[in-house]
């Protein structure tokens, strides 16, 4: 019986943009089902009694060393990074951008999206921004004109608010988290070769 890998992400968190990048590969290679979970991770935060962007808490020899350890990640992966000079970012408008796609559209736009924020600095709370990364997916003119119009319905924005719901009530505190088989929870993008053991179980 196949697996299922639930990826709960939000675009603001460079951690998630890193994991997201092996997402596919690892799900192809385990022939797991990706599920993708877009969630507010500020509201996660605020749910759990973190602070809304703990990178900002810690000390300042600790973020150098996540810096540079973001930057080794990237580098083992073949991956482009920046960190992003937008962070923290709004991303609302993104994760409701990609819950108002149809389903085979919704991973491209995933990794268009992390690229932009994450490898390219661009401002994906800019409807200017996202209607090129719709484009870049497939999805212009009329199409994109209605999925930057259903961000606004409460359709999406219920079901923003549902999957970050679903999240606090599955135990996720931070970004990336990985669920396997809606039981075995991992964090970080450097739990994957711990996901990838459950996987193959």
């Amino acid at each position: 019986m196949a697996h299922t890998l639930e990826l709960y992400f939000d675009f603001s968190s460079p951690f998630a943009y890193l994991g997201s990048t092996q997402a596919e590969a690892l799900a192809a290679r385990t022939g797991a089902t990706l599920v993708l979970r877009p969630m507010l991770l500020g509201a996660v935060f605020k749910a759990i009694g973190t602070p809304d962007v703990p990178l900002m808490t810690w000390s300042e020899q600790k973020r150098a060393y996540y810096l540079k350890d973001l930057m080794r990640w990237a580098e083992h992966w073949g991956v482009p990074f920046r960190f992003s000079s937008r962070f923290p970012t709004n991303s609302v408008k993104a994760l409701r951008t990609l819950l108002a796609l149809p389903e085979p559209r919704r991973a491209a736009f995933m990794r268009a999206t992390f690229r932009a924020m994450w490898a390219e600095d661009l401002d994906i709370a800019s409807d200017e921004t996202l209607r090129a990364l719709l484009g870049e997916v497939g999805v212009g003119g009329a199409d994109a004109d209605a999925a930057l119009a259903r961000i606004a319905t409460q359709e999406i924005k219920d079901a923003l608010f549902a999957s970050t719901k679903r999240a606090i009530e599955a135990g996720v505190f931070g970004a990336p988290t990985w669920m396997v088989d809606e039981t075995e929870l991992f964090w970080g993008q450097d739990r994957l070769p711990l996901v990838e053991r459950a996987l193959q179980k």
